[in-house]
């Protein structure tokens, strides 16, 4: 099941970049969305939102390497946060696409603000999802994240972490999915986000790379730059019970970059998994 893909994403493509091979999914047409993941998860986390909004939106849905893909990177290729904003940056150019508005998810929100903080070109607008602010660690601190980028150290301890995910009673231990989702993920889609790290070391070494280095200091920064020189429109759609990502440090980051801040009632973290019908409203208003 880590090869599985909800339909309902529409046709996928895979394209060569720099970095190596990057697969990805696109439905609809009209304005671009171009959605962004956080670690451990992939193009599955946008299956529920995509139906609502394709027809108004062409939506891309990228795998992107962070252990839960399916092809893996070159060896050399660079993981760390600003080597993942390079490479979505290259994805939109790759497919030669413009005013793209970058709707980026836990994580996904963090590699979100290096790309439109260093490679505005081709963003015209940024939507922040319960993730990263100035105030937050990378990893977060709630829920036991950090020991995330503490196991990345060793190719063991990285491998023995993930183990226990074999296990579907553990996917909702609040140190895996369960203070990411209110409400329990379906089989396929997390079949989908943990097979591939426990089972192939190529991805392994991927998500060891990508997850090894993240830090505080790279959203710090970019936040800084939204903040004095990013003109394009900013909203931000947050979590009504986000135990990851307080709510008050995105009502904080709000004021900082004159955005717009919208809160989904009834979600954790993952609002398009908890809430994608208030989700897809917010985008289309």
């Amino acid at each position: 099941m880590s090869g599985w893909r909800d339909p309902r994403l529409g046709e996928r493509h895979e394209t060569r970049l720099p970095s190596g091979t990057l697969g990805f999914h696109e439905r609809g047409s009209g304005p671009v969305l171009v959605f962004a993941h956080g670690y451990l998860v992939n193009a599955n986390l946008w299956r529920k939102v995509v139906p609502l909004l394709a027809e108004r939106f062409r939506c891309i849905t990228p795998d992107l390497p962070l252990g839960a893909h399916l092809v893996p990177m070159r060896r050399d290729a660079d993981l760390s946060p600003p080597g993942i904003a390079r490479m979505i940056a290259d994805l939109l150019a790759e497919l030669d696409l413009h005013d793209v508005t970058l709707f980026g998810n836990d994580s996904g929100g963090a590699y979100s603000q290096l790309v439109a903080a260093n490679h505005p070109e081709r963003v015209g607008g940024l939507v922040l999802s319960s993730c990263e602010t100035p105030e937050d660690t990378w990893p977060p601190s709630p829920g036991g994240f950090g020991l995330l980028k503490a196991t990345a150290s060793n190719p063991l301890t990285y491998r023995a972490l993930y183990q226990v995910l074999r296990f579907p009673r553990t996917w909702r231990w609040r140190n895996t999915y369960g203070w990411l989702a209110k409400y329990p993920i379906d089989a396929e889609a997390m079949e989908s986000y943990v097979r591939p790290v426990i089972e192939r070391a190529d991805i392994r070494f991927d998500g060891r790379k990508a997850i090894g280095a993240v830090s505080a200091r790279y959203t710090r920064e970019a936040a800084g730059v939204l903040a004095q020189r990013f003109t394009k429109p900013v909203r931000m759609v947050w979590a009504a019970e986000d135990h990851v990502f307080p709510l008050g440090h995105a009502t904080r980051y709000a004021r900082e970059l004159g955005a717009e801040l919208h809160t989904v009632a009834d979600s954790c973290t993952y609002v398009t998994e908890d809430q994608p019908e208030a989700v897809a409203k917010l985008l289309k208003g």
